[in-house]
């Protein structure tokens, strides 16, 4: 290998790895905040004075404003983002506004359940629309060949520095005189303060070693960005036969999404409802950190054996016994077991629809198509959770709710199999090839 080759091939591995510390940066968000910490305070602490079960769907209402925020606004800002050259500055202005309010969640104590609310919900907002344009990068950092390897290394990492993290985390809220804070909660809002400084930090690598991709002007596409991007999605739309598979794998991934989306953000505050101690959710979700890491790994390395779809669907049959699973959980043994379940397939099925969307998207419309992308996630995140919570209210009890989330699985993987992913990313090749990006 020639000393040129080599450099370029350590510049590649710098950009690859940059690109990932975003998920290490990030991820301390969906931890800490989404899925262990934050649901718990939520319901014992800022609503100390609603019932359970109202906290439980007051949390789920919360997650369906987010989202919904989220996903209006994701195409037109991803089309905007591609005309103007901008992903990079649409990732750092969310990311700022998602650390922003992330670190304003130190403001919330005892009652304070609609600040907490409103906070969660901008943070939210913040980390979902930085994630749309973090994404939209993977396609022009990763070669094709390794792309699917790329994004379960994000994944891996997103894992251990939220695992990493939330360790310190629970040191604070369990221990709080050992690190001479007064009582736990005073801990637990400090520990949403250290997330925005996690993520401010490690954030950092990307914008300093990932190129912001280059343009490619459509032709008579105005000058005006809000304009352009509207135009760019009016041709998408009328040219949507072309872009039929990726289309097919939009819906599959909505329906699929839906379930594990609101595994994620449901799964601590259920637990909570039907009794089982925090020791046992906090610990739990803090071993699917650190479990998922090699199942994230290994995911990576079964697309290469049986192939990207595939794989997903495997992980697709393991959700279904985990929802089903999840209707008869009475113990903190109950809940370690299924919280194990998800650890070996959550990030590999993340993953893995990343990295197959980002082959069938064209690099030039990159920003435009993870903003149909984050549309779906977001839409998953807006049912799941509002059907957990109407649900949850009508029968007095979310076990239904976990169960009827099979359907989604069912439905998504069945559609999936319908996909023709080969013809899907021959037409993704072709327009790179015919726009210089390949």
């Amino acid at each position: 290998m020639s000393a040129q080759s080599t450099k370029q091939r350590t510049a590649y591995r710098k950009m690859v790895n940059a690109w990932c510390m975003y998920d290490w940066a990030n991820s301390a968000f969906a931890t800490t905040i989404m899925a262990a910490v934050l649901p718990t305070f939520y319901s014992a602490v800022a609503g100390a004075n609603l019932e359970p079960v109202q906290a439980s769907s007051y949390w789920g209402y919360t997650n369906t404003i987010a989202m919904l925020i989220v996903a209006i606004s994701a195409p037109i800002l991803g089309a905007i983002a591609d005309h103007s050259g901008a992903k990079k500055r649409f990732l750092g202005g969310f990311a700022g506004i998602g650390i922003l309010f992330t670190a304003l969640l130190v403001l919330v104590s005892t009652g304070d359940w609609l600040m907490a609310s409103a906070f969660y919900i901008l943070g939210r907002v913040g980390f979902g629309g930085a994630n749309i344009f973090y994404d939209s990068l993977l396609p022009h950092v990763a070669h094709p060949d390794e792309i699917d390897q790329v994004s379960t290394k994000g994944y891996a990492l997103g894992y251990l520095g939220g695992g990493l993290l939330l360790v310190v985390n629970l040191a604070w809220i369990m221990k709080p005189e050992l690190f001479g804070l007064p009582n736990a909660e005073v801990a637990t809002r400090l520990s949403f303060f250290s997330v925005a400084i996690w993520w401010t930090l490690f954030a950092i690598p990307l914008f300093r070693r990932v190129p912001e991709p280059r343009v490619v002007l459509e032709q008579a596409e105005s000058g005006n960005p809000v304009q352009a991007g509207f135009q760019r999605l009016g041709r998408t739309f009328r040219e949507i036969r072309r872009y039929r598979e990726l289309f097919k794998f939009l819906v599959a991934f909505w329906l699929y999404n839906d379930g594990i989306g609101t595994i994620i953000t449901m799964a601590v505050i259920f637990g909570k409802e039907i009794g089982i101690g925090t020791t046992d959710l906090i610990g739990a979700i803090l071993a699917v950190q650190f479990v998922g890491i090699p199942f994230s790994f290994a995911f990576g390395w079964l697309a290469r054996k049986l192939g990207t779809k595939r794989s997903i669907l495997l992980a697709l049959g393991v959700y279904t016994l985990i929802a089903i699973g999840g209707y008869f959980m009475q113990s903190g043994l109950h809940f370690w077991i299924l919280a194990l379940m998800v650890a070996t397939v959550q990030g590999g099925s993340q993953a893995l629809s990343r990295s197959l969307f980002g082959r069938l998207a064209p690099k030039a419309k990159t920003g435009e198509f993870f903003g149909f992308y984050d549309v779906s996630s977001k839409f998953a995140g807006i049912v799941g959770p509002a059907l957990f919570g109407v649900v949850g209210q009508l029968t007095g009890s979310s076990r239904l709710s976990i169960v009827s989330l099979v359907i989604f699985f069912i439905a998504g993987g069945g559609l999936l199999l319908w996909v023709n992913e080969k013809e899907g990313i021959r037409v993704a090749e072709e327009e790179n090839r015919a726009a210089g990006l390949a």
